[in-house]
């Protein structure tokens, strides 16, 4: 029976797996951005403001690159695959929430756009590109520690490294908007601890 049962547990990167994760986290996305946005809007500027427009880009991040490599069950390289493809559809699915609905309600100024020329079509693949990056360093990250490690202690030490990065920047005399600079120390410290999962199981 549990031979039977192994191959729908572990590494699922079926088409269905991949549409149904990439789907929620796309719309798990754009309700974070939304969530940001009324944040932005309504909390007064100041720490309170700055304090939790950073825990929604932590969270989000942490979802983004964690929830995909769960929800593939991913111990090897198939399951890290079908983590990656979740991101990926996950970003195209924000994507098309983000042109149909937050475009034509103005929900925010579109600084990208005017960096462009005003077209979107230079930084949408980044944002493919950095969706599919974050889900695919999760899965290497889930895949590394098996089954002995929860998903809590997963995601602990890239929040410890993000807090660290971003401490060191602000020593550094880089006083950039809190958030970005503590989702770049997240994003930073993703490669980082995935190698070392790598060079453990090698």
């Amino acid at each position: 029976m549990a031979a039977t049962l192994a191959p729908t547990t572990i590494d699922r990167s079926d088409f269905r797996t991949v549409l149904a994760g990439g789907t929620r986290l796309g719309l798990f996305t754009a309700f974070a951005v939304v969530l940001y946005l009324i944040v932005s809007k309504r909390v007064p500027a100041g720490s309170a403001q700055t304090v939790l427009e950073t825990l929604i880009v932590l969270g989000a991040g942490a979802v983004a690159t964690f929830l995909p490599g769960r929800w593939c069950a991913a111990r090897s390289v198939e399951g890290i695959a079908g983590a990656a493809g979740v991101g990926l559809w996950g970003a195209l699915v924000f994507s098309a929430v983000d042109i149909i609905v937050l475009r034509p309600v103005k929900a925010y100024p579109w600084t990208w756009d005017a960096v462009g020329g005003g077209s979107s079509w230079w930084y949408l693949p980044v944002w493919w590109m950095l969706g599919t990056f974050l889900a695919w360093m999760g899965g290497v990250l889930i895949a590394g520690g098996g089954d002995r490690s929860s998903l809590s202690r997963t995601i602990a030490p890239v929040f410890v490294g993000a807090i660290v990065l971003t401490a060191a920047a602000r020593f550094a005399g880089y006083h950039g908007v809190l958030p970005f600079v503590a989702g770049a120390g997240f994003a930073v410290t993703l490669p980082v601890l995935a190698i070392v999962a790598l060079a453990r199981r090698a």
